[in-house]
């Protein structure tokens, strides 16, 4: 057996507590993580709603779904992912592809900076995602969005940023603006 197979298994059998993820984000295997703040399902929520108004209906933006990528060993579950309806239902591509996605988004935590920022930045480049939204209220230059397009060779080659309080364009299949006036600011969430 692979050390892919036995992390994928590994994961398949565990028993997450309610609200938790389990995900395999590098190679020190499993993660167990914690579940969202309420400021983090605030913007989850919002972010949701842009999208579900904008999508095509054989496109599903979920937030409990397992996303994998075998080529690098690498398990994610994003805070929002828009995947096709036929992957989705197809019992026998469980995790799904990740190179199916046609967005991940991922809400940085206190505790998520550096998976979220580097490691799953390079894994959905890798995997690819075409589109990956990093929505980090934590960014050293103050609270920010970024669209990361154009994967190739294992990086995005395309990045715009905004502030929280602008709007920031999505692309097809979406072709709509999200507007991030409502996202809580850093004094807003949790300090522990």
């Amino acid at each position: 057996m692979s050390r892919w197979d036995y992390l994928l298994g590994t994961w398949r059998e565990l028993d997450v507590p309610d609200g938790w993820r389990a995900e395999i984000v590098d190679d020190d295997g499993v993660v167990l993580v914690a579940p969202p703040s309420d400021p983090h399902n605030i913007i989850a929520s919002l972010v949701h709603r842009t999208l579900i108004r904008a999508v095509p209906e054989d496109l599903y933006i979920l937030q409990t779904l397992g996303i994998r990528m075998p080529e690098i060993e690498r398990l994610y579950m994003p805070d929002l992912v828009a995947m096709p309806e036929s992957v989705v239902r197809d019992p026998e591509r469980t995790p799904c592809p990740a190179d199916e996605a046609e967005l991940a988004v991922e809400i940085v935590s206190r505790s998520s900076m550096d998976t979220d920022r580097k490691k799953k930045l390079w894994g959905y480049a890798h995997a690819p995602v075409p589109l990956y939204l990093l929505i980090d209220a934590w960014d050293e230059t103050g609270p920010s969005v970024t669209l990361y397009e154009q994967p190739g060779n294992g990086r995005y080659n395309q990045a715009t940023t905004v502030s929280f309080g602008e709007k920031l364009t999505l692309p097809e299949p979406f072709d709509v603006d999200l507007d991030t006036s409502r996202f809580p600011l850093p004094d807003q969430w949790p300090t522990a």
